[in-house]
């Protein structure tokens, strides 16, 4: 019988799926807030099949364009990547809060050797 690699464990796959639920739940309500400041769409974006999740700000204050990332997170080889973080409190801590083990969760927008410094994974870009 052949062996399995690690991230086709039935197990790693489970909980790559629970990771994936936690996230889109804090996106979703992440995504109930609308800027307090002019006509802004807020965006959730969140695909399952590529482990891909944004919360985005698009529109207008008087004059000037807002468009940008508020939250990016990639679910890349069982692994949580947080991309951009663009919140007030934080949002590795509401993962962990919310069950992912911080040894699961990558600071993508910190260099390799700032993750070193953080209670969080400090694996380098594949």
């Amino acid at each position: 019988m052949p062996e399995r690699d690690a991230y086709h464990d039935t197990g790693k796959v489970d909980r790559v799926e629970e990771y994936k639920g936690i996230i889109r739940r804090i996106i979703s309500d992440y995504a109930r807030w609308k800027p307090s400041y002019g006509e802004v769409i807020v965006e959730a974006i969140c695909t399952d099949e590529a482990g891909h999740y944004e919360l985005i700000y698009s529109g207008w204050h008087e004059h000037r364009r807002i468009h940008g990332t508020v939250i990016h997170i990639d679910v890349r080889d069982g692994k949580v990547w947080v991309q951009h973080d663009g919140t007030e409190d934080g949002v590795t801590d509401e993962l962990t809060r919310a069950g992912i083990p911080r040894e699961e969760i990558v600071v993508g927008f910190l260099s390799p050797e700032e993750r070193k410094l953080t209670p969080y994974a400090a694996l380098r870009e594949a």
